[in-house]
């Protein structure tokens, strides 16, 4: 359970996703959870919304990896330009994956939870390091997603938000 604090800054979030999930798009989270590679609306580049200044970014890139799966490659740049990038596959079955660039990360698992919801579950040297839920918006324009951090004993030490959007 969560702390108060952090259930407080939890209620828009949950709040904005449940909107998500309206009366016409009940229909299509009837579909089965497995996208055909061509259908999965997350492909592609996705770049943080975010107010601070040039030279920083962070773009998220989704592609087709094998037979149902999809890579996921991170690039950022930090605020005195230099570049990272780290990268994982996926099947979206729940499997832990590795990760390739990233210190702080040695392997990422994705479940997805409907057509619009994945959840990831990052871990460094098998401890749970960080919860993520990435919702994806009804009209495949946005990003949404909740950040919480967890300790060595699972307990949750900060969550943040983040929204990207889709780059042409």
């Amino acid at each position: 359970m969560l702390a108060p604090p952090f259930r407080a800054a939890l209620l828009p979030s949950l709040v904005l996703s449940a909107s998500f999930f309206s009366a016409p798009l009940r229909a299509q989270l009837n579909q089965p959870a497995a996208q055909t590679q061509s259908s999965n609306p997350r492909y592609g580049r996705w770049l943080l919304k975010s107010d601070a200044p040039a030279p920083q970014s962070n773009i998220m890139t989704y592609e087709p990896w094998g037979a149902n799966g999809m890579k996921v490659s991170i690039q950022a740049v930090n605020a005195r330009g230099d570049t990272t990038r780290w990268w994982y596959t996926t099947n979206f079955d729940g499997q832990d994956m590795p990760v390739t660039g990233n210190a702080s990360q040695s392997h990422a698992a994705v479940r997805q939870i409907s057509p619009f919801v994945n959840e990831i579950v990052n871990k460094q040297n098998g401890r749970v390091t960080q919860r993520l839920t990435n919702v994806l918006s009804p009209d495949h324009s946005t990003i949404a997603v909740i950040y919480m951090r967890e300790d060595a004993g699972g307990k949750t030490t900060g969550v943040t938000f983040a929204t990207y959007v889709r780059m042409p």
